[in-house]
């Protein structure tokens, strides 16, 4: 590898590559490069490193910093950067066809909690069970090299790197290669809006950020301000490598409506189009999948249309009002959710907020979803990794919820006309909670973010919903990492394998039944009640009842002869009517007439 670095606005670069002894380092003075294809401000070295060299930069004079666009850190983001090479390994998926995002049967995991061992060689290992799921897309959360061993991902500061307790860059290549042997498509989860607060030295480079714009996390990416054509190089390089080096098949774009940008082209327009020439270089679908709270589907308009041409973007209002409809819980921004009526909106707009008031927000929010757009193209879920671990004690709806509940949850949105989410244990309703979970080293930072996490709940409400005193798991600590890994002894057992049955079967049908296989948001209608709903699929129609709030007679829906292809629950289902007691939840599948 000939060592490069974008510094625009240095006057001396140094390569330092530390002999393997004592890592005192060798500092090669490096060279402007006006012939660099991203543009200017390119230094090079005239020094060839070899795979698994060791190296930094030096700026100005300054210490030797990480590579940013290095793709292992084995020490972690404060120690050198290793060569990588990229082309070493020898895939076998040449057949691979690809898997577009839309409409495919996605699963969310976290690499470190996952299985026991945490890492991405022991998720290839489970790879089978998700293929005998019906998986079409494993989406891993954030691998970018962060300090410490354990966190979620999303506090990243070598974007271009895997994390070194999965196992590196190799490991990334063995399971992408492992899962398309399953006919698994893999979707990365990237986070470009902001990046961790401890190991973030590409400020000595360059001007990678702007005071210009703000974010939740301080001072916003730079997008739009002087130096910024090489920071979204950066960003755009980082994304088609993954696609082109790595055989990524999709991308998660995390909160993209954090990434400010007032160019003539935004950001994710860009990287649309670029990702649309790289799939057809490579001659496989390659998608990009965002997650906006803007309730927009700006973001899934073309870029020819003035859109930021997304294959697809999460809807997180569908999650909102089915968990709010399943619970009862009414705080925090579920205020506005939970009735019926609303639940039904979800299920055939994705958008509850279209332009209504968010009282949770103090505003209007939202544009409406056009009935011709295709439901495939909007991301939902029961759960994901935010909606579970961002609750004050990581609790899953299982905690929540009888089974037979977590039966009408899996039925109404995997046969929903969108594409549906897993999130990892979801499918046979895992009892271990998802937490909040932290490993900075530095002692300062550290018990910053204890005291961050548990004042941030503090006037929640959590001790009402929850029926006493709330401790909120301290996130630095080992033993709340711990808590987070799955049991994998659970969907051998009793209710947990008869739901994981009925995920599958669900799954099944979504893939065989054709009304159930399309996105044709006009051939969707819903009528909900507080306690039951009628969701009709084109000649497929989807009966989901919940424990009645008051009541004991049986609650019966006529089913006129058609066939009953699914049941879940103590139902009763007759060529005539299908019914469940007041105190039950259950569903039933009707398909076509014969």
């Amino acid at each position: 590898m000939i060592p490069a670095l974008w510094a625009p606005e240095a006057t001396r670069v140094e390569l330092a590559v530390p002999p393997a002894e004592d890592h005192a380092g060798v500092r090669h003075p490096m060279r402007p490069d006006p012939t660099n294809p991203s543009g200017p401000g390119w230094w090079i070295a005239d020094v060839d490193l070899p795979a698994g060299t060791d190296y930094a930069f030096a700026v100005d004079g300054g210490e030797p910093r990480p590579d940013p666009r290095s793709s292992w850190q084995p020490a972690g983001p404060h120690g050198p950067s290793r060569v990588f090479d990229a082309t070493g390994y020898d895939w076998s998926d040449d057949a691979w066809p690809g898997r577009d995002a839309r409409g495919a049967v996605t699963y969310e995991l976290h690499v470190g909690t996952f299985t026991p061992q945490g890492t991405l060689d022991a998720a290839a290992g489970k790879l089978e069970h998700l293929a005998a799921l019906g998986v079409e897309m494993v989406e891993l959360m954030p691998l970018a090299e962060f300090t410490g061993e354990r966190g979620w991902g999303y506090d990243g500061v070598n974007l271009y790197a895997v994390h070194h307790a999965y196992g590196g860059p190799a490991a990334l290549q063995r399971f992408v290669d492992a899962a398309h042997g399953h006919g698994l498509g893999v979707c990365l989860d990237v986070v470009y809006n902001h990046l961790g607060p401890s190991g973030n030295y590409l400020s000595e480079a360059g001007p990678y950020f702007t005071d210009e714009h703000h974010t939740p996390w301080g001072a916003a990416v730079n997008l739009d301000q002087d130096g910024s054509e090489g920071v979204r190089r950066w960003i755009c390089d980082n994304a088609l490598r993954w696609f082109a080096d790595f055989h990524v098949d999709a991308l998660r774009l995390d909160a993209v409506h954090a990434l400010v940008d007032d160019s003539p082209t935004h950001i994710l327009a860009q990287l649309s189009a670029e990702t649309a020439d790289l799939a057809l270089e490579l001659g496989r679908p390659l998608s990009l999948v965002a997650e906006s709270d803007l309730n927009d589907v700006a973001m899934i308009t073309p870029v020819a249309d003035s859109g930021c041409g997304m294959t697809a973007q999460w809807a997180d209002d569908v999650h909102h009002a089915l968990h709010a409809w399943l619970t009862g819980e009414e705080h925090g921004y579920y205020v506005d959710f939970g009735s019926g009526e609303v639940l039904a909106k979800a299920l055939t707009r994705a958008f509850v907020h279209d332009g209504s008031h968010s009282t949770f927000r103090g505003r209007s929010w939202g544009r409406p979803v056009p009935p011709e757009t295709d439901g495939r193209q909007l991301v939902v879920f029961a759960s994901n990794h935010d909606q579970v671990g961002n609750r004050a004690l990581g609790d899953r709806p299982a905690a929540r919820l009888s089974v037979d509940e977590l039966g009408v949850s899996a039925a109404l949105v995997l046969l929903s006309p969108f594409t549906p989410m897993i999130f990892m244990g979801e499918e046979w309703g895992a009892r271990t909670p998802f937490q909040f979970f932290t490993d900075h080293p530095d002692p300062e930072l550290g018990q910053a973010v204890s005291e961050g996490r548990m004042s941030e709940f503090g006037s929640h409400g959590w001790d009402a919903l929850y029926g006493g005193r709330v401790e909120v798991p301290d996130p630095q600590l080992e033993s709340t990492f711990a808590a987070s890994r799955l049991d994998w002894t659970e969907p051998e057992t009793g209710e947990h394998a008869r739901l994981l049955a009925w995920n599958q079967q669900l799954i099944r049908l979504r893939a065989e039944v054709p009304a159930l296989t399309d996105g044709n948001l006009a051939a969707t209608t819903v009528e909900a009640s507080a306690d039951a709903v009628v969701m009709h699929r084109g000649d497929v129609t989807v009966l989901a009842w919940r424990p009645a709030s008051e009541g004991t007679e049986t609650r019966t829906h006529p089913t006129d002869g058609r066939p009953v292809l699914a049941t879940w629950g103590v139902v009763d289902a007759s060529p005539q009517s299908a019914s469940v007691t007041a105190d039950g939840a259950g569903v039933v599948v009707l398909g076509p007439r014969a």
